[in-house]
């Protein structure tokens, strides 16, 4: 006898297309979260160092410490 749900279920491959569509919904989102916070305040504290750099306020070293602090959420990009 044959068992037939009629059409209302999904099979394994459903389920994983909906798992993938989902996850790369939630992907999306969350790259352009990072993206707009990226843009305040990380980017405005890292032309800082950069400016305190350039005035010889800090060393090679402490620039490098300080902008890894930082958390390298824009990947050390500048907008100029």
């Amino acid at each position: 006898m044959m068992h037939w749900s009629g059409g209302y279920g999904m099979g394994g491959l459903g389920w994983l297309l909906m798992f993938l569509f989902w996850a790369l919904v939630f992907y999306v989102i969350a790259t352009v979260f990072r993206h707009l916070a990226c843009g305040r305040g990380q980017e405005s504290s890292l032309e800082i160092l950069r400016q305190r750099y350039a005035r010889g306020e800090l060393s090679r070293k402490e620039f490098e410490r300080m902008t890894a602090d930082l958390g390298g959420c824009c990947h050390g990009r500048g907008r100029g």
